[in-house]
């Protein structure tokens, strides 16, 4: 399962928002930095209607959506790099994590301290990168010692120095590995390090509910740093979200429109936390059940077939496929069928988003 990490300054709101997307209030959440030290985990599901449909259409005896698992890192501070606050554990549990989700704190409160003394989301993402930087370079500088002696005979190791080299360089620039726009073949040669500035980032504003629909001159600044960086961004407010947790969906869905906002934000923030990660989902349905299934992008029928079981991958012979839209306008499979828009695809079929899918193999 797939993991996004939820980091940032003490006292943002990361707490307060990973309660809300676990929806049972498990993290401890307090004005006072450090109150998380172990990090939280927390399994939510990712929102997709179209589940519905389907089970309607097959008369499904249940709905499985595909998961993701967030973690509630604790608080970072300046200094984190070199032990401060509880820096090294910190900066561990990140190594961890798949995706990062940095919180960032974008409305006024004379009720919430700020480790900082002052609300300045920009200064917050500076301070967080820097730390996470320090830590990368600390962790490249090594390597690179380790390699250079390698270097003088091996041309594997050459090869793998002068990208060191050039991480090191982009790094004490400013920018982060995101930003060094690596290869496939450079990415894997360096994934072994895990470096905390190569993870992809959503950045997370957290506004007060009068903010919610219109943003705020915090939330522009943030969007401006974001595309600047390649990262993601979403606005969200966790105190709203903590107070949808105790109303119904129809209650909640009235308080949503009061405020001018037509989606929760954790809801945004889940689907944007897996679309940052390359993933697609395909779908399969039947009486038993309609279910998601996660997969990378550019995933063969065969490769998507193995995330159900191997052997579907090993014996594979054909998927039945037909795009969602299609089986929905259709009303049903066997409409579907007769009208011709279910394919056979073969192994070199390339997945796409929506598929709904039926594998035939050979045990």
């Amino acid at each position: 399962m797939l993991r996004a990490g939820i980091v940032g300054l003490p006292n943002v709101g990361k707490s307060t928002l990973f309660n809300a997307l676990v929806a049972n209030a498990a993290a401890p959440a307090a004005n006072f930095p450090f109150c998380t030290i172990e990090p939280n985990i927390g399994i939510v599901t990712v929102p997709d209607q179209r589940l519905e449909v389907l089970a309607k259409i097959s008369q499904s005896a249940k709905i499985l959506p595909t998961r993701m698992e967030f973690v509630d890192i604790a608080g970072l501070v300046k200094g984190a790099s070199k032990g401060e606050g509880l820096g090294n554990q910190f900066l561990a549990n990140i190594r961890e994590v798949d995706a990062i989700v940095h919180v960032l704190r974008c409305f006024h409160s004379e009720d919430i301290i700020h480790v900082s003394g002052s609300v300045d989301p920009v200064r917050d993402i500076e301070v967080i990168n820097l730390e996470l930087a320090l830590a990368d370079l600390t962790q490249i500088e090594g390597c690179i010692q380790r390699v250079r002696k390698k270097a003088k005979t091996n041309k594997d190791a050459q090869t793998e120095l002068a990208l060191l080299e050039h991480l090191s360089a982009i790094l004490n620039e400013g920018k982060t590995v995101r930003q060094a726009n690596l290869t496939l073949e450079e990415a894997a040669l360096v994934k072994p390090l895990g470096l905390l500035t190569g993870k992809p980032v959503i950045y997370a504003a957290n506004v007060s509910e009068d903010d919610l629909a219109t943003g705020n001159q915090w939330v522009e600044r943030v969007k401006e740093i974001a595309a600047e960086e390649g990262a993601g961004t979403i606005m969200v407010s966790a105190q709203v979200e903590s107070e949808l947790i105790e109303l119904s969906p129809e209650e909640g869905a009235d308080f949503l429109q009061s405020l001018g906002v037509e989606e929760a934000g954790l809801s945004s923030l889940i689907k944007a936390t897996y679309q940052l990660l390359g993933l697609r989902t395909y779908l399969t349905t039947g009486p038993t059940e309609s279910r998601a299934w996660t997969i990378r992008a550019g995933m063969t029928a065969p490769e998507a077939a193995g995330v159900i079981h191997s052997d579907f991958q090993r014996g594979f012979i054909r998927a039945e496929t037909i795009a969602y839209e299609d089986l929905v306008a259709a009303g049903s499979m066997t409409a579907a069928k007769e009208k011709g828009l279910v394919r056979s695809e073969g192994k070199e079929y390339v997945v796409q988003e929506g598929d709904v899918m039926l594998f035939r193999f050979n045990v």
